[in-house]
């Protein structure tokens, strides 16, 4: 028996192959079923193609060049359904004691034995903090569902990537105030082509305000305090959209005796041909492989990581 902690695609991706291989496999999930997607805004559409997202062989027919956000949650659903997989949901894992080839996984619902373990928790759970004074008020939001909540409300969006830019449009065009607050000197170059001329040409009309190389002194109950190139600025404020992004639970992976590489860094240590950490027959898999810099590792470049790892065990407990 094979445990895989997270049901998000690599996750899925990883019991796949490894039941195509006749390896039993189970995966536990502390939320719903690619718990990370369903979290997404509800109207987001995806950079990748839907070619590009697929898993196990199984289709994945967009009614768009892009797939949406409930496309995909549908998609993975089939998925899994497809190959009738083991998945524990709504199941945390509290604990994995024992070595390789007799490892115990403990949850808040029981306790499994196994062979091998799969890390594939994701990043998504764990917002990157400011540390900014006043960002503890109920008022500021790590995360971003949709635009209604905020209709004629004065927000300020904090970032300058794809996340801020949707956010920044979409309550714009439910009636907000908007404010964008941009650290760097311009919108992030990775932000989606289609979407990048809207939010600039918005700022250009004074549409959206937009600061850039600007950072947030202070986040008070009705306003905010910015550090502009033009000097401090105090601006009215009902909410405050903090898009400035997530990471992979490190707590997590240090607590199943996975070493990272350095404080700045905390890239797990792993064997890059077969996903192996440092404990033996612990696995890494997906965006959790690359540490605090989770801009360069997505489900289109991971889904490889199922393969290798499959490979291996299968080498390793026949």
């Amino acid at each position: 028996m094979v445990i895989i902690v997270g049901a998000g695609p690599i996750g899925l991706a990883t019991a796949i192959e490894l039941k195509r291989r006749d390896i039993p496999a189970k995966i536990i999930e502390r939320g719903c079923l690619v718990n990370s997607i369903f979290h997404y805004p509800k109207d987001m559409t995806f950079f990748s193609t839907s070619e590009r997202l697929e898993i196990g062989d199984v289709p994945f027919i967009s009614h768009n060049p892009k797939p949406t956000r409930r496309e995909a949650l549908e998609y993975y659903r089939r998925a899994a359904e497809s190959y009738d997989l083991d998945i524990h949901l709504y199941e945390e894992v509290q604990d994995i004691s024992g070595d390789d080839k007799s490892f115990n996984v403990t949850t808040d619902k029981g306790s499994y034995n196994a062979k091998k373990v799969v890390v594939a928790t994701g990043f998504y759970d764990v917002p990157k903090m400011m540390g900014t004074p006043g960002e503890e008020l109920d008022k500021v939001r790590h995360y971003y569902d949709e635009a209604h909540a905020y209709a004629w409300q004065n927000v300020l969006v904090i970032g300058g990537g794809n996340s801020a830019v949707d956010a920044a449009l979409e309550t714009y065009r439910a009636h907000a105030n908007v404010t964008l607050a941009v650290r760097d000197s311009d919108i992030k170059e990775s932000v989606k082509y289609w979407v990048k001329p809207d939010i600039k040409n918005r700022i250009k009309n004074d549409e959206i305000t937009g600061y850039f190389n600007t950072e947030v002194k202070e986040i008070r109950q009705n306003e905010v305090v910015l550090d502009t190139p033009d000097g401090t600025k105090t601006i009215d404020n009902d909410f405050v959209l903090a898009m400035t992004g997530y990471k992979p639970n490190f707590e997590l992976m240090t607590n199943f005796g996975i070493d990272l590489t350095n404080d700045e860094d905390k890239m797990p240590v792993y064997n890059e041909s077969t996903l192996e950490t440092n404990r033996k027959g612990m696995y890494v898999a997906g965006v959790v492989c690359g540490g605090m810099d989770t801009s360069k590792l997505f489900i289109e470049n991971t889904r490889i990581h199922a393969e290798h790892i499959a490979e291996d065990i299968q080498k390793k407990i026949r």
